[in-house]
C-alpha cells in the first residue's frame, strides 16, 4: 500500500528544476505528483514517477543527490473535511504528519493526497480500518 517517491536535493539556482525535468523527459518519465520546498540555498523536489526505477537511474547518472523512499496515496472525498477526517485518523493513533501534498489527477471523483508518516505500516492499518481508500504504488504510475 505504499507508493515509492524520490527526493532530489538540487542547489537553489536558476535553471537547475529545468534540468531535472528535462532529463526526465528526455527519458520518457512522466510526472504523477511533485512538491517542491526550498531554502535561500537549496531545494527538496519531492517527485511520483510512471516509472520509478529508470528515473533514479536517469537522476543518478546526470549527477543528482537523491534518496528513496515510501509514502502513502489516500484517497479523499473532494468535499469540505475530507482531508480533516483523513488527519482524525491520523491523529486518533498519535501518527503526525510529516508532510503532504495533492496529487496531480484525480481518482474518480475524489482527490488524492501523497503522505509521509514515520509509522507508515500503523497508518496504513488505522486508514484501512476507517475505511479509507489508500492507492497501491502502481495504481499511482499508471495513471
Amino acid at each position: 500500500m505504499q507508493v515509492r517517491q524520490i527526493s532530489v536535493f538540487m542547489e537553489n539556482r536558476a535553471g537547475r528544476l529545468r534540468e531535472i525535468t528535462g532529463a526526465l523527459a528526455k527519458a520518457g518519465i512522466n510526472l504523477r505528483a511533485l512538491s517542491l520546498a526550498d531554502t535561500s540555498d537549496f531545494g527538496i523536489l519531492r517527485l511520483i514517477v510512471d516509472k520509478p526505477d529508470k528515473a533514479v537511474d536517469v537522476l543518478r547518472g546526470e549527477g543528482f543527490t537523491l534518496r528513496e523512499n515510501t509514502v502513502i496515496a489516500c484517497v479523499i472525498r473532494d468535499t469540505p473535511g475530507g482531508l480533516h477526517k483523513v488527519l482524525n485518523v491520523l491523529a486518533d493513533v498519535n501518527i503526525s504528519v510529516e508532510y503532504m501534498y495533492g496529487f496531480l489527477g484525480k481518482h474518480e471523483h475524489e482527490a488524492v493526497m501523497i503522505i509521509r508518516v514515520e509509522a507508515a505500516e500503523q497508518a496504513i492499518a488505522a486508514l484501512l480500518k476507517a475505511g479509507m481508500t489508500l492507492l497501491k504504488g502502481e495504481q499511482i504510475y499508471s495513471m
